[in-house]
């Protein structure tokens, strides 16, 4: 099976304001900015578009491992953009299985945890709606086992965030969800976020959700 990563923000879009400002479509009649810079943790300055591409590095790996063919929407943190609603058509393109959005989250510094995002809507109807939804658990249960993060203390609900603006998810035509891996504002997040072995174990549980969840297709 065929599944696409699809790590947030890039290296490049800092220095590209003009470029990820521009609207782009975002479904259902929405427009939003092609792209944003990402958070980055208070603790040591360790950006998110880093963190979420070495994250993808290492899911890329644990599932090719596992015979998985893996497309990223992008291949290299040095880069700018693509704009969500290319990132999107990346994923709908023929024989993808399922789209797995990495990114982290920039909340209150009192708050710790992950979240992940499924679509309010049904881009695609409701039978890959409910594969999307059987994607977004299988991935919430595996980070509860093993990825060393809580479910979100200040953000969804038991770690859990359902919402409508988010192009990735609006655009989608395959089972699509969306990871925020911790809170880079905190302080007990950022320090898992920093560490190789900690961004290694939190591979591990997305890895994990999305080998649970193609077994079952």
């Amino acid at each position: 099976m065929t599944v696409v990563l699809n790590p947030g923000h890039n290296g490049g879009n800092a220095a590209a304001p003009a470029a990820i400002s521009r609207l782009v479509p975002a479904g259902f009649g929405q427009s939003k900015a092609c792209d944003t810079t990402g958070a980055e943790t208070n603790l040591n300055g360790y950006p998110e578009h880093a963190f979420n591409y070495d994250v993808t590095l290492r899911v890329r790996a644990l599932l090719q491992a596992r015979g998985v063919r893996v497309i990223l929407t992008r291949n290299s943190d040095s880069g700018i953009g693509p704009c969500v609603d290319e990132r999107a058509r990346i994923g709908n393109q023929p024989g993808v299985a399922a789209v797995i959005s990495i990114h982290a989250d920039g909340g209150p510094v009192d708050g710790h945890g992950f979240h992940v995002e499924e679509c309010t809507c049904q881009p695609a109807g409701a039978t890959v709606a409910a594969l999307s939804h059987a994607l977004t658990v299988a991935e919430h249960d595996a980070l509860v086992r093993g990825s060393g993060l809580s479910v979100s203390t200040y953000l969804g609900s038991d770690g859990y965030l359902r919402r409508s603006d988010l192009a990735g998810l609006s655009l989608a035509t395959v089972p699509a969800t969306f990871l925020e891996l911790g809170n880079m504002r905190n302080d007990g997040d950022a320090r898992l976020q920093s560490s190789p072995a900690g961004r290694q174990r939190i591979a591990q549980a997305v890895a994990d959700g999305i080998l649970s969840w193609l077994a079952t297709r």
